[in-house]
């Protein structure tokens, strides 16, 4: 819409009765689409325009309106998890991809959409416009060497992403909805050792953090979305085994905080935690990391960030 096109401010919803039936679609098209959140901003705005009009019966409607979607949400966080979305990164490597040739995409997907479904609907499509044999998917989330790919066929590299949030963030990101809702920065993890095996022993296990940001944020109207900025960090073995420390802890208070109780679901986590037969565990971490004091004096801190880990571990 053009505010210089001949009549278009004169248009049916340039006025403020246009303006309140625009958003009660919006609100009914959010609560059809399980965002029952913004219906409630939604209204915010479409409530003093009806109260300064004393409109109270589309106040009446619009209230009734506003406890069907309250009580959705609470009838959701009492009940199943919702369902918002799966992210994936998707990079496009190869000259037949013209403009799209090394760029990065984060798509959103279903909820129970899996990595295999995607790749195989993507290899699909563009196997249909290249040709069968010149589309080929990297199975791998390491960094893409183009000296190392054929030039004559088209390169796709999916990895599943997660939303990340930086610390202070997840104080005003309490709710699973806040935590799935205004999304633009995502998060992708690559195991290496330094002798070029994707997997090793405790002592020699890197992880590479890949953060990705995209031009827009999540839900938009597009269900792909440009990567604008990428942030790398490689984390030591200790810092791996930190981080996997503070997963199990975070796993084990969820299990342990659960309403209503479920012991099957506790009785995963201890079995995965603590069982003996689990591998690289917290037992052999504490073997590996703790049983000497580093010799290096920069390792200290992580000794004891490790230490404070297992004692917060037990705690639970």
């Amino acid at each position: 819409l053009s505010p210089d096109e001949d009549g278009i401010c004169s248009g049916r919803y340039f006025s403020e009765s246009g303006l309140v039936g625009l958003l009660e679609q919006a609100a009914e098209l959010f609560s059809t689409g399980g965002l029952y959140e913004t219906v409630n901003e939604v209204y915010k705005i479409v409530i003093p325009i009806l109260e300064a009009h004393r409109d109270f019966r589309k106040l009446a409607l619009t209230h009734s309106k506003l406890q069907k979607a309250f009580d959705s949400i609470i009838n959701k966080v009492l009940g199943q998890k919702r369902m918002f979305g799966t992210y994936f990164r998707v990079g496009f490597y190869g000259s037949k991809f013209g403009d799209l040739d090394e760029q990065e995409f984060v798509y959103k997907e279903p909820a129970i959409t899996k990595l295999p479904e995607i790749s195989h609907r993507l290899e699909g499509f563009y196997g249909q416009c290249f040709g069968e044999d010149a589309v080929e998917v990297i199975k791998d989330s390491a960094p893409v060497d183009k000296r190392k790919l054929d030039p004559s066929k088209a390169y796709i590299q999916i990895t599943f992403v997660e939303p990340y949030f930086d610390e202070y963030e997840m104080k005003d990101r309490v709710t699973y909805f806040e935590k799935n809702f205004n999304i633009c920065r995502f998060m992708y993890t690559t195991p290496f050792t330094m002798d070029g095996r994707p997997r090793g022993e405790l002592s020699e296990q890197y992880k590479r953090n890949t953060i990705l940001t995209t031009m827009h944020a999540f839900p938009y109207i597009k269900t792909r979305i440009n990567v604008i900025q990428r942030e790398e960090f490689i984390l030591t073995p200790i810092e791996v085994a930190i981080e996997d420390m503070r997963k199990k802890t975070q796993e084990l208070t969820a299990a342990t905080n659960q309403e209503p109780p479920d012991a099957k679901m506790l009785q995963m986590v201890l079995q995965g935690s603590v069982g003996a037969t689990v591998n690289q565990g917290p037992l052999e971490v504490a073997q590996v990391f703790l049983a000497e004091i580093p010799a290096d004096p920069k390792l200290y801190r992580h000794h004891n960030k490790l230490r404070l880990c297992f004692k917060e571990f037990i705690m639970r």
